[in-house]
């Protein structure tokens, strides 16, 4: 599915790489004046873990044998059932967060998946030796702990140990926890960490599990048959974007790694799956911005005997189940501003936005020059290979996105832009497609597909035409596709969903980087 991730968009694309090299580089400026003034400290903190642990082999008690624990119970579910556990023994395991040892008797904070739990740790409870080897244990080291849940005087939900046990030791310093880890080049490069540091982190990342999951659910229960496709592919279609490339030593061949899903995804709809999706990576070699990452993950279903419309209906249900399932409501609230997604999604064609936003009708614009004539009076940049219908996209994407907030539908796009696209039967030079958007992004791309082996193969002669002219986001023809059309496709609607996007919004996550737990970086060398 074209996505328009990439196409028209290298001036912003350029920009955003400029703004994170700028932030990486400052980054790195940080990270060695830290360095420089911590690195004697943070040496000899290494060294004096290291010489523990060698101790720890010396008298057999090596953690790094130990090949399992058994856990009873998570902090959050001893918070959560108190009063039904209280007095009784459980066995919890974790990363030790802090410790104050004060004399005979110290505390400890233990994180875990579902959050953290205080430890109350006496002498007198676990046996002089055993508290000595306590007190030697460091903030960072895993730990397993068996006793007793009850509550402190001052209130808090605890466990009285009667043993606790070094399971894992931590060879690294952790960030002081009063200013935590904040760097956010070291936060993307290590993302382990971050996770332990930042709660709010490991929140979005679970909340993240939990939309594909709705996803899958609502998709399944629709009739829709998760599939999987090729990742390296000979020919790389499906959408405007450039591919990155490798080669097939076996074969000696060169290969493509996908840029999109949908040429596969409607072989199978030729082959009589009648509702399928996929759920995966693709690839595109283009910039890095707060938006955009080379490899990130995208959603394409495909539904046989309905068109765009049928499809609108499925991501406004679609959309609305995850809000609720995830977040527990439909109003999700992003960078401050909230948006409605219980509420009808607005629908509008391109043409009536750039009218409503711009003031400029196009269907009053005749011809391709006419056109390149207002864009140069506006100053909206173009190519020389530009067309009418690519006009019309550079002046909604220059006076129209930002506008768009709220869930809204944009209707019925210039041909010259979608190349995959059934014609509107009643005005050839627009296709039946809308794009997603919400809060000024293009969140899903959805067509009526064309299903005409003649059309399509014109369609790819004009994209071939782009390529020699200089486009290096064009599609090229693609034989086995245009066969399988030959053997015959039914009337299909089909969509591609930016799933990174979609968890940005419910989670409120500011760059894409934030919801991609290991997103592609600079290398350091």
């Amino acid at each position: 599915m074209q996505l328009r991730f990439g196409k028209y968009r290298t001036l912003a694309v350029k920009a955003g790489r400029r703004e994170i090299v700028s932030e990486q580089q400052k980054n790195n400026e940080k990270n060695t004046q830290q360095k420089n003034t911590q690195e004697p400290d943070l040496n000899q903190l290494r060294k004096v873990r290291r010489e523990k642990l060698a101790e720890l082999q010396k008298d057999g008690k090596d953690p790094f044998v130990i090949t399992k624990y058994e856990q009873t119970h998570h902090s959050q579910e001893l918070k959560d059932h108190f009063e039904e556990l209280e007095g009784k023994e459980v066995s919890i395991a974790g990363r030790m967060m802090s410790k104050r040892v004060m004399g005979k008797a110290s505390f400890c904070n233990v994180q875990d998946l579902k959050g953290n739990i205080q430890s109350y740790v006496a002498r007198d409870s676990i046996g002089e030796e055993a508290y000595k080897e306590f007190k030697k244990m460091d903030v960072g080291d895993i730990v397993g702990i068996v006793g007793e849940v009850f509550r402190t005087k001052t209130g808090e939900m605890s466990i009285h140990a009667a043993s606790v046990k070094l399971l894992s030791k931590s060879l690294q310093i952790l960030p002081e926890k009063f200013h935590g880890l904040t760097n956010t080049d070291i936060r993307y490069r290590q993302r382990y960490v971050d996770l332990i540091m930042n709660p709010e982190v490991k929140d979005t990342f679970i909340k993240r599990s939990k939309i594909l999951s709705a996803i899958r659910r609502y998709l399944d229960n629709d009739g829709f048959m998760e599939v999987e496709t090729p990742m390296l592919v000979s020919n790389a279609g499906g959408a405007a974007a450039r591919p990155f490339e490798t080669h097939f030593n076996a074969l000696d061949e060169d290969f493509k790694l996908r840029i999109s899903l949908e040429l596969y995804l409607k072989r199978l709809i030729v082959g009589g799956m009648e509702r399928v999706y996929e759920i995966g990576r693709v690839f595109r070699n283009e910039g890095l911005d707060t938006r955009h990452n080379p490899e990130f993950t995208l959603m394409e279903l495909y539904q046989a005997y309905t068109d765009y419309h049928g499809m609108m209906d499925l991501t406004e249900n679609l959309y609305r189940h995850v809000a609720q399932e995830v977040l527990g409501t439909t109003t999700i609230v992003y960078n401050g501003i909230e948006m409605d997604l219980g509420k009808p999604f607005e629908r509008i064609t391109m043409v009536d936005a750039v009218k409503k936003y711009a003031g400029i009708d196009f269907n009053e614009i005749k011809t391709t020059e006419e056109a390149k004539a207002l864009a140069k009076e506006k100053g909206v940049e173009f190519e020389k290979r530009h067309e009418k219908g690519d006009i019309l996209s550079l002046f909604f994407e220059e006076y129209v996105e930002e506008h768009l907030i709220q869930p809204t539908f944009v209707m019925d796009h210039p041909i010259e832009i979608s190349p995959l696209t059934k014609k509107k039967p009643e005005n050839p030079e627009y296709v039946e497609r809308f794009e997603f958007f919400m809060n000024g992004w293009e969140m899903a791309n959805a067509y009526s597909e064309l299903n005409d082996p003649m059309d399509q193969r014109e369609r790819f002669k004009a994209q071939e035409a782009l390529l020699a002219q200089g486009d290096e986001e064009a599609n090229t023809t693609d034989e086995d596709f245009l066969n399988a059309l030959e053997v015959g496709m039914p009337p299909t609607g089909g969509i591609g969903f930016g799933i990174d996007r979609m968890c940005m919004l419910l989670t409120d996550s500011a760059a894409i980087r934030d919801v991609l737990l290991f997103p592609t970086m600079k290398s350091l060398n």
